[in-house]
């Protein structure tokens, strides 16, 4: 697969997908990175608490980050734009769950990552820098930081 690592997120966009067969929930994510740390492969992502999918999250051990071709972008323009609080967003969409044996993603993904999760820690809004800080502004709290080991590429 030839991907571009500066464009996958920010441009091509991917779902974050957290939570059990019974209870999840995924966004659309346009910040990601990918790489190697601790010598494993891992995706990072960044998720803010006031999210439908943080407790997710916060709650998993594993979560999963698929990709999509141009076909998808309505649905995951839906995935980023409604809440899971408020209903079944991913059939609002048109997206059909797939299970997998360590993680939820959709029948529609070009590529799936199945991540354990190995590191989390809030961003310190002292820290970020100043020209982004606008960003948390009004009551918005910092994205954590999540790291997860690549298990499988699905």
């Amino acid at each position: 697969m030839n991907m571009d690592p500066f464009t996958k997120f920010d441009q091509d966009w991917g779902l974050l997908t957290a939570g059990t067969p019974e209870r999840f929930n995924s966004m659309t994510i346009s910040w990601g990175a990918m790489g190697t740390v601790w010598n494993k492969d891992v995706i990072i992502v960044f998720v803010r608490p006031d999210r439908y999918t943080w407790q997710f999250m916060n709650d998993s051990d594993t979560f999963t980050v698929s990709f999509y071709p141009e076909a998808c972008r309505q649905a995951l323009m839906h995935m980023g734009t409604a809440s899971g609080r408020d209903g079944d967003k991913a059939a609002a969409a048109g997206l059909t769950p797939r299970f997998l044996p360590r993680g939820i993603s959709y029948e529609q993904a070009s590529e799936t990552f199945v991540c354990k999760k190995i590191y989390m820690a809030q961003m310190a809004y002292e820290d970020v820098p100043p020209e982004a800080q606008r960003i948390y502004q009004n009551g918005v709290e910092p994205h954590y930081i999540i790291m997860g080991e690549v298990l499988s590429r699905e």
